[in-house]
Order: structure tokens, then C-alpha cells, then sequence
């Protein structure tokens, strides 16, 4: 079952070799692709060697007919195996990266816009909770304080740990998440419907797309806030339109003009890589269903219930009667079961190919 481990170990320990090696580091881009791969293999190694432990120590006591030790060092076996089956599953190959996130209000006027924030704020105590960095990028505010858009990136302190890096959770965010509730522009108490959508794309690195000067037409003009109502006297907000693919990205949250066009190329990099990655999915006919093809801002992924303080989503069947505490940011079980959910999918995929 573990054919494949004896490479990774080997990989492994040349990617030990490199992160000792000075010209490594002498590239920040190598060095934090080679560190993100060394930790990822670091688990395969570690539970590996701990099932191979738990092996001589059963058969130790096996002979030495200890039964007890024998039945509890089997189960402990039994674990590492499991565990070592779920790492070696193909992954996501965007899994390691960071986030840009899209947040935007959609039918509901400034309910939506208000639940959008609603959303920002859920996913910002999460990656708070997890020790990431949030950083809105670009942000178009509602009269009353929501966002009819609003882009921020999420990326983590250091190297995470491999499954806990923020697209490898947040991928799964992305769709269409609908609120049920009274507004508060709503007088008669009555509960409305509005939704909003989330697009999660893994934050693109120079070396994951090029994108070519020749290929972009930049125009700036003056950034505005709600309403019209003008917020500064300068041409800063830039537009960025990449002329072989039609993909326009604005940015207006920074008082620099240079500041909001590398924002915005930030966006543009990360929206070509997602595109690739899409076309590349499309390509293979036996790959999985990714997240990457299905988010879809018209697939309903998740319900908000204020009345009966229940979060639904759609997609698992999970439910949990804790609404306030999941939109203070306490996503873990709803993300788990969509994390568990994927894994059953990749390991009845990676069965059937070995069948």
C-alpha cells in the first residue's frame, strides 16, 4: 500500500540538503517553495517511521505474549496506518498556498451589503483563530457600513502545517451563502432572504504566472466611496485589463496609485492561476471534481437561520445550532466536514485507480 513512500523519503532528504544549502535561501521564492514541501513530506516521514515503530514493537510483544500491550499497540498501528493512507492521497496542489478573498453583496440591497461584512468579519476571527495574517486589498462600502465588495488576502505565519494552510480551508467557501433574518432596515419584523458570494482563489506567486506588461492596458481614475462621494482629488484608482483573457481588476483602497496597481496585479495573477488550474481540471478526464471547476456564484453552498440559530450547508448536510458562535468565527466543525467530505472523495477516487 505504501509503494510510493520510499520515494518520498528520498525526496525528502534531498529537500533536507537543500534547505541547509546558502543559495536557497539567496531566492525567497525557492526557499519558501522548498520550505512548504519539506514540511509537507515531514509528515509522511514521521508517520511513516511511527508505523514502521508500532510494527517491531507488536511483534516484540506478541512474542513476548503480552497480550494486553499487543491489543493496544495493534489499535495504535491500526491509526498510524489510516493516518499515513489519508497523507499519501494526491492533494490539492494549491493546498500550501495563501488566499484572496472575495466577498460580495448580492440581491438584498443593504442587507446583502451588511451580510457581506458579516462574512469578512466570520472569516477574519477564523484566521485569527488559526494565526494569519488579513489584509483587505480593495473595498467598495454600503451607506450603512457593509460592502457591496470587498477583496482582502489571508496568508499564514510561516510554514503551516500540510492541510492547514488557508486555501486548503477556505477553498471551500466559495459559492453563494444565503442569510435569513429581520434587517435592520426592515420595520415590520419581518425575516427577509438576501445572499452573498464568496470566491476563494489561491494567492499566485511569480513564479506560478507571468504576466507580461505587453499584455495589459492600466487606466486610472479618482477613487470614489459610497454614493459617488469623492475621497481624494488624484487619479489613484487603477484598472488593470489583461487583454488576452478580457480579465478586468480595479483596486481603489490605497492612497497610491503604485500601491493600488500592485494590488490589483495581485488579484489578476491570483485570477489567472485559478483560470489555469480550471482549464487544466477540464483537460483531465478521470481527475476529481475540484473546488477549483465548482465555485459557482449561483450554487447555494450555505444557509444562515437567525430565528432558529442554525447554520446549514448544502453541500454535506451538516448542521450546527451555534449561528452566533460560526459567525464570531468558530468555523471548525463546518469546515471539518467539508474537509472529511473531500477526503472520502479522494481516497474512494485513489481506490478505484488502484483497482
Amino acid at each position: 500500500m505504501f509503494e510510493a513512500v520510499e520515494a518520498l523519503l528520498s525526496e525528502h532528504a534531498e529537500l533536507e540538503r537543500q534547505m541547509s544549502d546558502p543559495a536557497t535561501h539567496a531566492d525567497p521564492a525557492r526557499a519558501k517553495k522548498v520550505g512548504r514541501r519539506y514540511a509537507e513530506l515531514g509528515a509522511v516521514v514521521r508517520t511513516y517511521r511511527a508505523w514502521q515503530q508500532s510494527g517491531d514493537d507488536l511483534e516484540a510483544a506478541r512474542e513476548l505474549e503480552l497480550v494486553e500491550d499487543a491489543a493496544e499497540l495493534a489499535a495504535q498501528r491500526a491509526e498510524l496506518e489510516e493516518r499515513l493512507q489519508r497523507l499519501l492521497v494526491p492533494r490539492d496542489p494549491a493546498d500550501d498556498k495563501d488566499v484572496i478573498l472575495e466577498v460580495k453583496g448580492g440581491e438584498g440591497g443593504e442587507e446583502s451589503a451588511l451580510f457581506a461584512g458579516d462574512l469578512l468579519r466570520m472569516y477574519t476571527r477564523f484566521a485569527e483563530t488559526k494565526g494569519w495574517r488579513v489584509e483587505i486589498i480593495d473595498a467598495t462600502e454600503s451607506a450603512l457600513g457593509g460592502y457591496k465588495s470587498v477583496t482582502a488576502s489571508v496568508a499564514a505565519k510561516g510554514t503551516p502545517e500540510p492541510g492547514q494552510a488557508p486555501y486548503a480551508l477556505l477553498k471551500f467557501e466559495g459559492g453563494v451563502h444565503r442569510v435569513q433574518r429581520v434587517p435592520v432596515t426592515e420595520s415590520q419584523g419581518r425575516i427577509h432572504t438576501s445572499a452573498a458570494g464568496v470566491l476563494v482563489l489561491p494567492e499566485a506567486e511569480d513564479v506560478d504566472v507571468q504576466v507580461n506588461d505587453a499584455d495589459l492596458r492600466i487606466d486610472v481614475f479618482r477613487s470614489s466611496g459610497p454614493g459617488g462621494q469623492s475621497v481624494n482629488t488624484t487619479d489613484s484608482a487603477v484598472r488593470i485589463t489583461h487583454l488576452p483573457t478580457g480579465l478586468v481588476v480595479s483596486c481603489q483602497n490605497e492612497k497610491s496609485q503604485l500601491q493600488n496597481k500592485e494590488q490589483a496585479l495581485r488579484i489578476l495573477r491570483s485570477r489567472l492561476l485559478e483560470a489555469a488550474q480550471a482549464a487544466a481540471d477540464a483537460e483531465a478526464s478521470d481527475a476529481r471534481r475540484s473546488q477549483i471547476r465548482t465555485v459557482d456564484r449561483s450554487e447555494r453552498v450555505r444557509t444562515y437561520n437567525f430565528p432558529e440559530n442554525r447554520v446549514s450547508d448544502h453541500r454535506t448536510g451538516f448542521k450546527t445550532y451555534n449561528l452566533d458562535a460560526v459567525m464570531d468565527g468558530a468555523l471548525d466543525d463546518v469546515i471539518g466536514s467539508l474537509v472529511d467530505a473531500d477526503l472520502a472523495e479522494r481516497l474512494e477516487t485513489a481506490d478505484g485507480s488502484r483497482a
